[in-house]
C-alpha cells in the first residue's frame, strides 16, 4: 500500500477521534452516532495494526497526534461519566426524600 493511502487512513482515524470528542462534549456519547463513528474507528484501527503503519519512523508525528487525540476522547468520556455519576446520586437522593415524605403522611 502507498504511503500517500497510510497517512489518508491516519488521517480519516483522526478525524473519527475529533467527531468523537466533539460529541461527547456535546453530552452524545451514548448515541448511535457515536456508536457508528466507534465502529468505524475500530475497523480502522485493526486495518492500520495489521499492516503496523504506526511501527514506521516517519509516522512518529501522526502517532502522536492520534496518542493525544485518545487522551482526550478518554478524559472527555471520563468527566461525562463522573458528571453523570453526580447526576444520578442527585436523582437517588430526591428519590429518597420523596419517599420520606410519603412515609410521613
Amino acid at each position: 500500500m502507498s504511503t500517500d493511502k497510510q497517512i489518508h487512513m491516519l488521517d480519516e482515524l483522526q478525524s473519527l477521534l475529533e467527531r468523537q470528542i466533539e460529541l461527547v462534549h456535546q453530552g452524545n456519547s451514548a448515541g448511535e452516532r457515536f456508536e457508528a463513528l466507534s465502529r468505524k474507528a475500530d475497523s480502522l484501527v485493526q486495518e492500520i495494526a495489521e499492516m503496523k503503519i504506526l511501527e514506521r519512523q516517519e509516522m512518529e508525528d501522526k502517532r502522536t497526534r492520534l496518542r493525544k487525540s485518545y487522551d482526550k476522547l478518554r478524559l472527555a468520556l471520563a468527566a461525562q461519566k463522573d458528571d453523570i455519576a453526580d447526576k444520578l446520586g442527585q436523582v437517588r437522593k430526591g428519590r429518597k426524600t420523596i419517599g420520606t415524605y410519603r412515609s410521613n403522611i
